[in-house]
């Protein structure tokens, strides 16, 4: 299930039931949807009423594992490998009718859309995801003693940024009518945008600080993943997150190099040749827009020096203080 999109602001443990969502700050500049402001945080306009909906009434079971992210944040393949991970037994890596094989990792995922009906029957446990800040996430997944564990993953805000803005012009590119060009969207206005924070459940960097606060509080529960890190040494922090979810390789696993087998089905190069991901959509995109590059530092290519200093300032700036830092080594953060 995908729990919608999204701190500490303290109004962000608010009940959303009343929520009146006409009387929130508004922002128009930042395509594909109006943003309003709640508890510290933009959400597309559109799905508010989701975010509310899923913050009063989803419960969550014990056995749940929540992957949690920033959007355009190492998203789809952290749902590759979770999937890949934790259903192996079914599913075994090299099967050729593996699901990753026939679907794209969003599909493998329950999205908002479905019904309360459709989540009750699913079995455990159950591999969900959300956009949300840590402060929106649904009570019964955050409050201490809850059995479900998170799984969160961080990018550099530089790359971040730029994936968003891409991505962003592909959806705007699908959505254009009758062959009409889409509505031109700079890199320039992005970044400003990004820099005051306004954005799809931004400000990221204080996004990213409230799921690593968690993780310092409660390490059990949730589990902190770099991006980069993950890049580095793939197949360390695929074992890292089996371990996590309760379902760690076996000895004689190892011997088969099944993380190894896992990592390479959910590689960018593996995922992005599959038929499903050439062809189809998802989101109001094509399946295609979710595999593009996949490394770290592609910022350099499309923001200027001038430009990723000064965001480094803001965050910099933003975080002072807070213990955490982008580019730190989970040890040393």
């Amino acid at each position: 299930m995908q729990l919608s999109q999204g701190s500490m602001a303290a109004s962000g443990d608010d009940d959303m039931a009343d929520l009146v969502i006409s009387s929130l700050p508004l922002e128009t500049r930042c395509p594909p949807y109006h943003l309003r402001q709640h508890g510290g945080f933009w959400f597309s306009e559109p799905f508010l009423p989701a975010v509310a909906a899923a913050r009063a009434r989803f419960e969550a079971r014990p056995s749940d594992v929540l992957l949690a992210s920033f959007p355009k944040s190492g998203t789809t393949w952290l749902k590759a490998l979770a999937i890949a991970t934790l259903h192996r037994a079914d599913h075994p890596p090299r099967s050729l009718d593996h699901p990753l094989r026939r679907r794209n990792p969003h599909d493998c995922v329950e999205t908002r859309d479905s019904g309360d009906d459709v989540l009750a029957a699913l079995p455990s446990p159950r591999l969900l995801a959300t956009h949300l800040p840590y402060t929106h996430v649904p009570k019964s997944v955050t409050t201490e003693g809850a059995g479900c564990k998170i799984v969160y993953v961080c990018r550099d805000p530089k790359d971040a940024l730029v994936s968003k803005w891409l991505f962003t012009k592909k959806r705007l590119a699908f959505a254009a009518v009758d062959d009409s060009p889409p509505k031109p969207y700079t890199i320039d206005e992005m970044f400003e945008l990004f820099c005051d924070g306004r954005c799809t459940c931004g400000p990221q960097w204080h996004h990213v600080l409230g799921y690593w606060e968690a993780s310092r509080r409660q390490p059990e529960k949730v589990l902190f993943l770099r991006y980069e890190e993950m890049l580095r040494d793939p197949v360390g922090n695929v074992r890292k997150l089996a371990e996590f979810m309760g379902c760690a390789f076996s000895v004689e696993e190892e011997a088969a190099g099944v993380a190894e087998e896992v990592v390479e089905l959910c590689s960018m190069d593996t995922l992005k040749n599959m038929e499903v991901n050439k062809n189809g959509t998802q989101n109001h995109v094509r399946n295609e827009a979710f595999f593009r590059k996949g490394v770290a530092g592609d910022w350099s290519n499309h923001m200027t020096p001038e430009m990723a200093a000064r965001l480094d300032k803001i965050v910099e700036d933003a975080l002072r203080g807070s213990g955490f830092a982008f580019g730190a080594t989970a040890e040393s953060a």
